[in-house]
């Protein structure tokens, strides 16, 4: 029998350490090859690291949220035959032993991880039989990560300040419900509170607490690690804070003939060339708009001092998974008609919220559109996608009383809340980019003529 090492491969790019975001394997599994046995994350996406041959997995190189340098140890197996190192070779250090709290280069921890989920993302609700996510599994609080495993019991209790464990869905429906979470037996691994614990606790007679049922004192508490995804847009958010100046601009369009104009060609077209929403008249007012400002659609190297300049427009559209928010990247927007970037913009945000979004769809964007939609509230100071120099956010569309030739009227009424950066992009050059876009979008008939 041999020894073999699987290292955090060499994805190019230039990365230099990876996160692990998940493990499909743990310690005493037997893998065969070319089976996935942990997912890592880099700054743009999550690579599956696949089985070099059939083993036995010895140890892990480190746990979920650990960071990596690309090359360290991150899986040891034993094989038959030699493997890659010799028997006997030093096992990794124990957690702790790394140094840089898990951060240390060759695999610094020795974690005995339970089976991962593949998908980092906790289960959506009514999913609770499924596996722990990695968060929760390796990053619940002290108090509910020692909690054993109980048998399930008709209106079982927990001793006081113990807390019960339980995904965030699972929560909110007893706080509905109005049940106490510690009354109520878990029958998922570790005595995890499901939702079929819930309906067979409430048809037990345990139904919701008569009126007041609200009010009860809690105490509960619970420790989420910021790892994944969710420590990536922490981060990239602090550096766009930390090194850009934004400053924000706000300005009301009256989108009443372009929603007019939006419903006729859904009418004429939709059925056969796909429904159109608000974004691709957008993005066709942007695109149009930044030929007579070359200074927004840039990238700024600031510690290089060198802004770059595109005549591509590189869309970045802001995103939101269960993951968390995500800046897939629609390529050449500006060589696109309505039903082609429609169609784009809907392919990379799939793409995006399933994590089959190909690498080259996660970068290269020159400037970003975010809206949330119906959500969007009246005003918003979005946050720059570093090192682009500018941001463009939509609020929702709203019917307002105008004043249009002496006459109230009804008018559909919605505001562009951008940000820019303000040590390339001046006030003036923002406020007139953005009066450009409105009067493409007010009179959207000039969107299509050159």
């Amino acid at each position: 029998m041999g020894i073999y090492i699987i290292r955090v491969p060499d994805i190019g790019e230039g990365i230099a350490e990876v996160e692990i975001a998940a493990w499909h394997v743990k310690e005493g599994d037997t893998v065969a090859e070319d089976q996935v046995i942990a997912d890592i994350m880099t700054d743009k996406a999550s690579v599956e690291v696949p089985c070099h041959m059939h083993g036995k997995v010895l140890q892990l190189g480190g746990k979920v949220g650990d960071v990596l340098a690309v090359g360290a140890e991150l899986v040891r197996l034993e094989v038959e035959g030699e493997g890659n190192l010799k028997e006997g070779a030093s096992p990794l250090p124990p957690v702790g032993e790394g140094g840089d709290g898990g951060a240390a280069p060759a695999g610094a921890a020795k974690v005995s991880a339970p089976a991962a989920s593949p998908h980092p993302n906790p289960p959506p609700k009514g999913e609770g039989a499924a596996a722990p996510a990695p968060s929760a599994a390796l990053g619940a609080s002290k108090k509910s990560a020692a909690a054993p495993a109980r048998a399930a019991a008709p209106h079982a209790t927990r001793k006081e300040g113990e807390r019960p464990l339980a995904a965030p869905s699972v929560r909110q429906r007893a706080l509905d419900m109005g049940i106490e979470l510690r009354l109520v037996a878990g029958s998922g691994p570790a005595g995890r509170i499901l939702h079929e614990d819930l309906d067979a606790f409430a048809a037990r007679g345990g139904a919701p607490a008569p009126g007041g049922s609200i009010y009860v004192e809690r105490h509960g508490e619970e420790d989420i690690p910021v790892i994944g995804l969710r420590r990536k847009i922490a981060q990239k958010m602090q550096e766009s804070k930390r090194r850009i100046p934004h400053f924000s601009y706000v300005e009301e369009v009256d989108v009443t003939e372009l929603e007019a104009l939006r419903a006729r060609l859904n009418k004429l077209h939709g059925a056969t060339r796909g429904k159109l929403t608000l974004l691709p008249f957008l993005v066709r007012a942007m695109v149009v708009a930044l030929r007579d400002f070359p200074q927004i659609n840039a990238r700024f190297d600031d510690d290089a001092g060198v802004v770059t300049r595109y005549e591509a427009v590189h869309l970045g559209v802001a995103t939101q998974t269960d993951g968390g928010l995500m800046v897939p990247v629609l390529r050449h927007a500006e060589g696109m008609d309505l039903w082609a970037c429609a169609a784009g913009i809907v392919r990379i945000a799939e793409g995006a919220r399933t994590g089959k979004a190909p690498r080259e769809e996660l970068s290269g964007s020159t400037i970003t559109l975010t809206s949330l939609g119906p959500l969007g509230g009246v005003v918003s100071t979005p946050v720059i996608n570093h090192p682009e120099v500018a941001i463009v956010g939509v609020n929702r569309i709203v019917e307002r009383p105008m004043i249009r030739e002496g006459q109230v009227v009804a008018r559909q009424l919605m505001n562009l809340s951008s940000s820019f950066d303000h040590r390339v992009v001046d006030g003036m050059d923002a406020a007139r980019f953005i009066q450009a876009v409105r009067s493409l979008l007010e009179a959207p008939a000039l969107l299509f003529i050159e």
